[in-house]
């Protein structure tokens, strides 16, 4: 499966190039040249399969071509061993429980497939790999135990200064190893511009073989497609089906429209964000107009230049009208997020995290107008927010055993200022 920019002014690559480029050098992102539509006796079997099951099907008709079966089934197997369980809150709304991973994030499935991904293309390889990811939560902690230890590859982690809760600061800092944290004196989009300009910096890439773990890499964007899959097959289609997913660099949001060009009866998708308004003042007004992010209480949210814009323009062939045809969006501010978190609390006895409560927002806003069932992606476990929810629910919600064990390690961060040359001194020496 070739792979092209979306800046149209790069050369095709094959999987193996797109993954260690991570960014093509024209600044675009990867995506693959052809779309496959899966077989009808796949969706017939989709109640049937569980989450690895759909993941071997899906990856092996997108990759089968660059990665033997075998492997491709080792690979999903082992990146995907927790549950992702679709929790029915009432008769059309559902959760789709995606935080039972290592970090308790969502981000635990693209991190882990593309670790392993990568580490499939590296057994013949000599030279160390870096990876650079910016991270405004949960993106840079799944990475980091996903390649925590890996032999060849070294991880930096850029990650806004007071930005990301305490938890989701000691899952960045405390690891060691191949790990380093850097807390940068910005922004996530600070983080993610001095990323994105490292890839482009000839001389950098002269002396380090650079790579990304962020959404911008094409297999991160992968994995996410899976678990759309397996929700649509526990929930069915015969009444329409929305998908509402937080966003914030919508990666999420592309791995469930990636999911639909190759078949699945999606009826629509629903972007909900926070005060980070960029996506649905483009709904809106047909203008995307990036501004500066704002801090909320969903950081990990907190993105003012969403990064998958351009693959969401490509799968819409740049359409805008096709865009709203399939994809709402609204946002959800401060305030309404700790009524949302209480309200369900109360009436469900269902604890959100911040995030997956602006999810719960938007289906009951927009959900009534299409009817049908609502599949919301949970994208955090609460209890890695426990400042925001624990005083709204009041009560404390449980840390499981495996996080709580790191919640006292010795913090081990380097603080640089949200500067390129700093960082770029920094790598080079």
């Amino acid at each position: 499966m070739p792979f092209y920019s979306t800046n149209q002014n790069s050369p095709v690559v094959s999987l193996r190039e797109a993954v260690f480029r991570g960014l093509p050098p024209d600044n675009g992102l990867y995506m693959p040249t052809e779309i496959p539509v899966l077989p009808e006796s796949f969706f017939k079997d989709l109640p049937q399969l569980s989450l690895k099951e759909a993941g071997v099907e899906v990856s092996k008709a997108l990759l089968g071509d660059e990665v033997d079966a075998t492997s491709l089934e080792t690979i999903v197997s082992d990146a995907l061993d927790f549950p992702t369980p679709v929790i029915r809150l009432d008769e059309s709304t559902s959760v789709l429980e995606l935080f039972h991973g290592p970090t308790l994030a969502f981000k635990d499935v693209g991190a882990r497939f593309m670790a392993r991904l990568m580490g499939h293309f590296l057994e013949k390889e000599e030279k160390e790999l870096h990876i650079l990811v910016a991270t405004s939560g949960d993106t840079g902690s799944a990475v980091a135990q996903g390649f925590l230890g890996v032999e060849g590859i070294h991880v930096t982690i850029l990650y806004p200064k007071g930005k990301v809760s305490h938890i989701q600061e000691q899952q960045l800092t405390t690891n060691g190893q191949n790990i380093t944290a850097l807390e940068i004196d910005g922004t996530f989009d600070d983080c993610q511009a001095m990323v994105k300009q490292a890839f482009l910096d000839t001389e950098l890439n002269q002396k380090l073989r650079l790579t990304s773990a962020n959404s911008i890499n094409v297999s991160r964007l992968i994995p996410q497609s899976f678990y759309y899959f397996f929700a649509a097959g526990q929930v069915g289609w015969e009444e329409p089906l929305t998908f509402i997913t937080p966003s914030g660099n919508f990666g999420n949001l592309c791995g469930g429209l990636l999911a639909a060009k190759m078949g699945l009866p999606v009826s629509h998708f629903i972007a909900a964000t926070n005060a980070n308004a960029v996506f649905p003042e483009y709904i809106r007004t047909g203008e995307y107009l990036p501004q500066p992010s704002v801090r909320t209480v969903a950081n990990a949210m907190d993105v003012g230049k969403p990064s998958n814009f351009a693959r969401l323009q490509e799968l819409f062939d740049k359409d805008y009208e096709k865009v709203v045809k399939h994809v709402s969006s609204t946002s959800v501010k401060d305030n309404t997020i700790r009524e949302v978190i209480a309200a369900v609390h109360q009436k469900h006895d269902y604890v959100l995290c911040p995030h997956t409560a602006t999810g719960y927002k938007a289906w009951t806003d927009l959900g009534p107008a299409l009817g049908g069932q609502g599949v919301i992606l949970s994208t955090a476990h609460p209890c890695k927010f426990g400042d925001v929810v624990n005083p709204i629910i009041e009560q404390e919600v449980a840390i499981p055993e495996r996080l709580q064990a790191i919640v006292d390690r010795k913090k081990q961060a380097i603080e640089l200022p949200s500067d390129y040359a700093t960082f770029k001194n920094y790598l080079m020496s």
